[in-house]
């Protein structure tokens, strides 16, 4: 008989029949190399588990396991090094693309800061389930945005008005309309742009550079019965300041929000504006400055 314990764990889900259980596994940002693939088809056979499932947060689910094997299987997927995942309320598998060191429009590394997330904040206890995903860029691939806390990496062109030939090749890519060509000049409208960085790759003489990556951080968002954008929080200036900003959100979380309903139930107007005060007071003596955005995109 497996440890009651196990039982408490938020990656051990009673399945239909009462009888048996779905196995969740951590796997931040939906990373694995091959070794732990092979690793998990292994263990599977070994516990006569014929069929996984891929979730739509990046983890693998081992499905009909029975509550005889469960100290060995959770043993055996420790050392597989794709241990037992969260689903309760937790910070639970943290999304992720593949970032800049594979997709050509991602403007971020969004890898490594998954993985420094989840080496910080995987399976804490919370008064609420907290997900957090982290797109490269503001096409959204892991929609970010309906996530408790959503990462989006966002790029700020730099033209050179005085070599620009006027050809309008960045306003043909422009997937907002953002760009216009009047009088042989290019016009940008700012409050259209969403900062995706798309034109600085069309630019066929690449007369467009770009300032430093930002990360926007959102706060508030869910999927679900009611879909729900989350509001803009703050728009930071590194990896290392995301991570802070993050933990203090985290934080406050715990602190503040009670555990009745989910977190962008909680949060009207008036108390997302006191929570972001909050963790803005907190970072003060980090000597973190980003940007305060009044739109999510436009700066």
């Amino acid at each position: 008989m497996a440890d009651p314990n196990l039982y408490l764990k938020g990656g051990v889900i009673p399945e239909r029949d009462n009888e048996h259980y779905i196995i969740r596994l951590r796997v931040p940002a939906g990373m694995l190399d091959v070794e732990a693939l092979a690793g998990i088809a292994k263990i599977a056979k070994k516990y006569g588990i014929t069929n996984t499932h891929l979730t739509t947060r990046q983890t693998i689910e081992l499905l009909q396991v029975g509550p005889e094997v469960l100290d060995d299987l959770l043993a055996d997927l420790e050392k597989n090094g794709t241990p037992i995942g969260a689903e309760r309320n937790e910070v639970v598998n943290i999304t992720s693309c593949l970032g800049n060191a594979n997709c050509k429009f991602s403007v971020i590394d969004t890898l490594s800061l998954a993985k420094r997330l989840d080496e910080k904040h995987f399976g804490k206890e919370m008064p609420v389930k907290v997900r957090i995903a982290i797109s490269g860029c503001p096409n959204g691939c892991t929609s970010e945005r309906l996530n408790e806390i959503g990462i989006t990496g966002l790029r700020r062109p730099v033209r050179n008005e005085g070599l620009c030939t006027g050809c309008g090749t960045c306003g043909y890519y422009c997937k907002e309309d953002a760009i216009l060509i009047e009088n042989g000049k290019l016009k940008l409208n700012q409050g259209d742009c969403m900062l995706c960085g798309f034109c600085i790759h069309a630019c066929p003489f690449q007369y467009i550079n770009f300032d430093d990556p930002l990360y926007l951080i959102t706060l508030g968002g869910r999927r679900g019965r009611h879909p729900k954008i989350g509001r803009t929080f703050y728009i930071a200036k590194s990896e290392d300041d995301v991570v802070e900003i993050v933990g203090k959100i985290i934080y406050w979380i715990f602190r503040s929000i009670a555990s009745d309903k989910m977190l962008p139930e909680q949060l009207t107007d008036e108390e997302f504006i006191e929570f972001r005060e909050k963790v803005k007071k907190s970072l003060k003596p980090l000597g973190i400055e980003g940007i305060d955005p009044t739109n999510a995109y436009c700066i």
